[in-house]
């Protein structure tokens, strides 16, 4: 209480006391009311151990992340004039344990060992020795220095010793220190001290031990609880006379702190593989695996792709369909024509026309049907005049190959006149890769190409350049790769344009060259290099099933992954490891993990799954797959070990290694745990044994026999509880 005077010269002694009264605080008025019990508590330790972090969380319920904690070191500034300047402090430091009113006031103290701290220890009602965790030294220093020092200057004060920070026992050391304030000493994991270091230091002591953590909040209330606790005893001791004192209980036991359960790692999905624009594009230059030619003005020959003219242009579609279905058509050996026949068709040919071309000076042109024959009567081609303004004429023709000069049978299309070489190569890079440069410079070129093909969404594009609204081009591009995707999916699963077959463990499956090479860098090495396969149009893949190499096909065609009922995640994680795919494998890693987890919501039983993945990723270099399934069984690792006690053991030394570090609940916390059990079972007994005790010291007074002198009937009688 402040020290307060009177003025002399005042005559009214009623004055004098309202003075008084009105300078008194809600601190003062602790120490006048009735079985209101005020408990000063001095915290002591070394420096940076968390004992101003322990009287800000009990004080003024302060909450701080790791973080925060770790970056920051606030040193000794907690002032017992709190609870005079601050409601709030004083506030929360009235409470009741075992049903007594108390008001804590809590005192910190400097951790440097020079430093005088008798002020502190003075009239003091209980000490909180701090320790940390982390810090093993901060321990032995308890023993050498706190304890002589607290029971030199308050001999009679009990003690109770707290470990601090127990969060960093199963924090993440290498990113606790990364987050650490700088020049601060790092943390070592094999510094971090065991539960039954604390409790065998308290016991060598004859001291409580609590541990607490600032960051999770736990412990804070149990150290401050039975410090007031052990307080409260130590006063009744010297205060019998206070009768509510006499519940008070000794310390209790604490429950040790489970550690909050890992989340599962997150299957992060890397970004796809840029290659929208680069790879079509190097394929449009490059004649390799092309199977059509595209003649413009009867002399200059492009090599293009009829899957990536196909998917992209309607009008190139319908041609190449209508090429393919009068093959079929015409395929079957035709019978002796009638002579009716015979007179239509013989009066149905012109003469033929001499050309500048080597390859059509042979050629015969039909009227009435279109059909372009060579002299010997085989079929070679259709004139297009009359079909498209497009196009002239398609054929069939056995053509050197440019990359290695041996004739194939390659489709010959014949362009209208007009079209320029320019312009039409931008249409082309148009068509494989959905976007136009804003700097071509024939334009109105382009669009007329444009409205012959019937490429409508392109003639939008170049008016869009032509009114300054290029940025609507994107939009366009977006639509377009949606509808080349579909056109994609629909020719993958009828084999339309198909130019190699995958030879699989239970069937075939057929498969396009240009868009592996452009998707896939091992597929453009197999196909492209010096191997037997770029030259072949069967390719054997063993161990592959056909569900597997569609959901390969379908994300290198259309860059998606699907799921099907008959997939196998773990072969579909083989095949794309085989084949370079990183993206595909994360998005089967994800699907996998996906899947699991909805089964083990459902009830399922996953953990004999989980074994057999992890084995199968560790090997294949599936990592994020590792990475959960070895999280599952850390974390359910009791239940796996019961179930499959052979296959836990036959895991690696590293796997081993890796469990027993890992596991959920920690081996600390189970000996904590059995510790802890037992050490209730005794504190049970002992208060058992306490109460049957006092209860017969209770009868024994009440049947005390009376005075022989009293006459009382009643002499002979005995109370009754």
């Amino acid at each position: 209480m402040e020290p307060c005077f009177l003025s002399r010269s005042s005559t009214n002694p009623m004055q004098h006391f309202l003075m008084l009264r009105s300078q008194l605080t809600d601190s003062d008025m602790d120490y006048e009311r009735p079985n209101v019990e005020t408990i000063k508590c001095v915290v002591v330790g070394d420096n940076a151990v968390g004992k101003t972090r322990l009287i800000c969380a009990r004080a003024c319920n302060a909450t701080l992340t790791q973080y925060q904690l770790l970056a920051t070191h606030v040193p000794t500034v907690w002032a017992i004039d709190q609870y005079r300047v601050c409601q709030e402090v004083l506030e929360r430091s009235r409470d009741v344990v075992d049903d007594v009113s108390v008001s804590l006031r809590l005192w910190d103290t400097f951790g440097d060992h020079h430093k005088d701290r008798r002020f502190a220890y003075g009239r003091s009602d209980v000490v909180v020795l701090c320790f940390s965790i982390a810090n093993p030294n901060s321990l032995y220093h308890v023993k050498t220095m706190w304890y002589p020092e607290i029971k030199h200057f308050c001999p009679r004060a009990p003690v109770i010793l707290v470990g601090c920070q127990l969060d960093l026992r199963y924090a993440d050391l290498e990113a606790v220190n990364r987050a650490r304030r700088p020049l601060a000493r790092p943390i070592k994991s094999n510094e971090i001290l065991p539960p039954e270091r604390g409790r065998e230091v308290a016991k060598e002591l004859g001291v409580p031990y609590y541990e607490t953590s600032v960051v999770a909040q736990f412990g804070v209330k149990d150290v401050f609880d039975n410090a007031i606790r052990a307080a409260l005893i130590s006063r009744r001791h010297l205060q019998f006379w206070k009768s509510h004192l006499r519940n008070v209980q000794r310390p209790l036991l604490q429950a040790p702190f489970l550690p909050p359960k890992p989340p599962p790692p997150i299957i992060t999905v890397p970004p796809p593989p840029t290659t929208t624009e680069e790879h079509p594009v190097g394929l449009l230059e490059d004649p390799h695996c092309a199977d059509v030619i595209l003649v413009l003005q009867e002399r200059q020959k492009i090599f293009a792709h009829k899957i990536y003219l196909a998917t992209s242009s309607s009008k190139f579609y319908d041609l190449f369909i209508m090429d393919t279905q009068n093959e079929e058509t015409e395929r079957p050996i035709r019978g002796p024509l009638s002579g009716r026949e015979l007179l239509m068709r013989a009066a149905s040919f012109d003469v033929c026309e001499s050309s500048d071309e080597g390859d059509r000076a042979n050629l015969r042109a039909c009227t009435s049907d279109g059909t372009l024959k060579d002299s010997e009567g085989g079929r070679r081609g259709r004139l297009l005049s009359s079909w498209s303004r497009a196009f002239v004429s398609i054929q069939e023709e056995l053509v050197d190959d440019p990359l290695t000069y041996s004739p194939r049978p390659m489709t010959v299309v014949h362009m209208d006149q007009s079209m320029q070489l320019g312009p039409f190569r931008a249409v082309l890079r148009y068509l494989y890769t959905g976007q136009l440069d804003e700097n071509e410079k024939e334009l109105m070129h382009i669009a007329h190409i444009a409205e012959l093909l019937e490429v409508f969404d392109l003639r939008m594009m170049v008016a869009n350049i032509l009114n300054n609204e290029a940025f609507m081009n994107q939009e366009i591009t977006k639509a377009f790769h949606v509808r080349r995707t579909n056109r994609v999916k629909e020719c993958l699963a009828k084999g339309t344009f198909s130019d190699v077959v995958f030879k699989l463990d239970d069937g075939t499956i057929m498969a396009h060259k240009p868009l592996l090479i452009s998707s896939c860098d091992w597929m453009a090495a197999m196909f492209g290099g010096p191997f037997v396969e770029s030259c072949t149009k069967e390719v054997l893949f063993p161990n592959t099933t056909r569900s597997c190499m569609r959901a390969v096909l379908e994300y290198l065609y259309t860059g998606r992954f699907c799921s099907r009922p008959d997939l196998d995640a773990m072969e579909l994680i083989v095949l794309a490891n085989r084949l370079c795919l990183p993206h595909l494998v994360a998005l089967t890693e994800l699907y996998t993990v996906t899947v699991l987890t909805e089964a083990a919501m459902m009830g399922a039983d996953i953990d004999g799954d989980v074994l057999v993945y992890l084995d199968m990723a560790q090997f294949h270099g599936a990592q994020q797959l590792t990475g959960w399934c070895l999280h599952h069984i850390c974390t359910n690792y009791n239940s796996v070990c019961r179930k499959f006690p052979r296959d836990m053991k036959a895991k690696s030394t590293e796997n081993q290694e890796y469990f027993e570090k890992h596991r959920w609940p920690p081996v600390w916390y189970l000996k904590e745990d059995d510790h802890y059990q037992r050490a209730r079972k005794e504190r049970d007994k002992e208060d058992y044994l306490y109460q049957r005790r006092q209860c017969k010291r209770k009868w024994l007074f009440w049947n005390l026999p009376s005075s022989p002198n009293s006459n009382s009937p009643s002499s002979g009688s005995s109370a009754v509880i």
